[in-house]
């Protein structure tokens, strides 16, 4: 697991978590940027996540809210799930990924992750 990342939006804390699901890879290793960071509404947020080996567009994001399970948000590292708010976008390609959130609000606050799997995301 790589480290946590606090971000405050206001009073609210945002934490991106990047990390493996079952079934993933075991040959690449995920890398994010920036260390740390410190937002307020409404202000643009980029989540960086960097793979040690090229994968194509195998690059899943999802964020969990405390008590709930994992959500996807973008599959294959550009599509955004039905009924996930348009401020949320996905970019990159075989290493280089991004999260980008626009106009981030208070109901954005959770644990942010990103997955790599050649073969699907994890749903639950």
């Amino acid at each position: 697991l790589c480290p946590l990342i606090p971000i405050q939006i206001g009073s609210i804390s945002i934490t991106f978590l990047f990390s493996f699901f079952p079934g993933s890879s075991g040959e690449t290793t995920l890398t994010q940027t920036p260390g740390s960071q410190s937002v307020v509404p409404g202000q643009t947020v980029s989540i960086r996540c960097i793979a040690s080996t090229n994968i194509d567009d195998d690059l899943h994001w999802y964020l969990q809210k405390s008590g709930e399970a994992p959500k996807l948000l973008i599959s294959y590292a550009t599509n955004r799930q039905s009924g996930v708010s348009d401020r949320f976008s996905g970019s990159g390609y075989d290493r280089d990924f991004t999260l980008t959130i626009s106009g981030v609000q208070a109901e954005d606050s959770g644990v942010y992750y990103c997955q790599h799997d050649d073969n699907y995301p994890y749903t639950q």
